[in-house]
């Protein structure tokens, strides 16, 4: 597939100077499933298909990467269109939902029905030992170049507990949430019973996007919100917040 290269915007020069001030990139990229308009995201302009995907998954739209007849980028624009069999698209906009303006700063399409319908058979991993979870975020911050830069960046990456996989950054935490479980579904994988790491607050959304794709459990520096901690409790999600603090808050199911 064509890739999209990452746009950078020069730093603004102050008395004829290039200052030294780092921008985070953010940029509106469109996506149109079988033609129609479907999504617009403001995010940090790399790993676009990785976004595409697992939105798509995290929305319900496709199960794996099989369900998808076509992902084709446009060649003038950053957007993408694909194509779904139809029977899956009106099987979603069949479904009763309501979009819902997250403190993610995103939306995410939740249905009105049981959230323990998100429930998932997948084998569940606990996380690890505080010692390792520090180590691992870390690694996290070490890997991240534009939060070593910037610091107004989020990262995520999934883990099996003693390493990373699908390291990602963007403006966005739940950008950044889709990219790397959309990384995993191009790989031919999944981010079933596994963990995941995420730099910014657990939000309602991250909880919804991390039960639907059978993540095992949720970590961060920072912490869960109520209602991402409910969500969590009724799907079988353990969150882990305040993860690389001498004593973490380890939320259950």
């Amino acid at each position: 597939m064509e890739k999209t290269e990452s746009v950078r915007s020069p730093a603004p020069k102050r008395g004829g100077k290039m200052a030294d001030l780092a921008l985070v990139d953010e940029v509106p990229v469109w996506l149109e499933i079988n033609h129609k308009p479907a999504a617009t995201w403001m995010c940090t302009p790399d790993q676009l298909e990785q976004l595409v995907v697992g939105w798509l998954h995290g929305e319900g739209y496709i199960d794996s990467l099989s369900d998808l007849t076509e992902l084709k980028p446009c060649a003038t624009d950053l957007g993408f269109w694909v194509e779904i069999p139809t029977a899956r698209v009106d099987a979603i906009n069949a479904e009763e939902r309501q979009r819902v303006l997250a403190s993610g700063c995103g939306s995410v399409s939740v249905p009105l029905g049981d959230i323990g319908s998100l429930k998932t058979s997948a084998p569940r991993s606990d996380p690890p030992p505080v010692e390792q979870l520090r180590v691992l975020f870390k690694t996290l911050f070490g890997n991240g170049t534009r939060y070593r830069d910037t610091g107004g960046i989020h990262a995520a990456a999934l883990t099996d507990g003693k390493q990373l996989f699908h390291h990602a950054e963007d403006i966005g935490r739940h950008n950044a949430v889709d990219k790397v479980i959309g990384a995993a579904l191009l790989e031919g994988g999944s981010a079933e019973g596994m963990g995941l790491l995420v730099t910014g607050r657990i939000s309602a959304e991250l909880a919804f996007k991390s039960a639907r794709a059978g993540i095992a459990y949720v970590a961060t520096p920072s912490v869960p919100s109520t209602l991402a901690a409910k969500i969590a409790q009724r799907s079988g999600v353990t969150l882990v917040g305040r993860a690389v603090s001498g004593s973490p808050h380890i939320h259950t199911p």
